[in-house]
């Protein structure tokens, strides 16, 4: 599932930029090729188009990695090494023949000299 939301998300991601690359800023791009509006894909129709496809891309874009961050399990992964965790368990056990650590004394605060 992970897999597959992730390559939906990299589609997505490549569409938005190349979306972005074909629009101009000053009205031109893709748009300008197209000198009459009356045909199929005229100018106000090809930046309406762009315009949505941006917007539903980046939303897109932004409910996948939602929709990732809920799917893939967070916390701490069991290792499948039945040796490697037993390792584990006797390193993060005291050994009964190391000696207690002594406390650490603290000295006492010195009192501040009267005036």
């Amino acid at each position: 599932m992970y897999l597959v939301i992730l390559i939906v998300t990299i589609i997505a991601c490549v569409l938005l930029g190349l979306i972005v690359l074909i629009q101009n800023p000053k009205g031109g791009g893709l748009s300008s090729n197209f000198s009459g509006s009356s045909q199929l894909m005229g100018v106000q129709k090809t930046g309406d188009f762009l315009e949505k496809g941006t917007w539903v891309l980046a939303i897109t874009i932004m409910v996948l990695a939602l929709v990732m961050n809920v799917t893939v399990k967070g916390g701490q992964q069991q290792s499948g090494d039945p040796a490697l965790m037993e390792q584990i368990k006797k390193a993060s056990k005291p050994s009964a023949t190391a000696p207690a650590a002594a406390p650490l004394s603290v000295p006492a605060p010195a009192a501040a000299p009267k005036k």
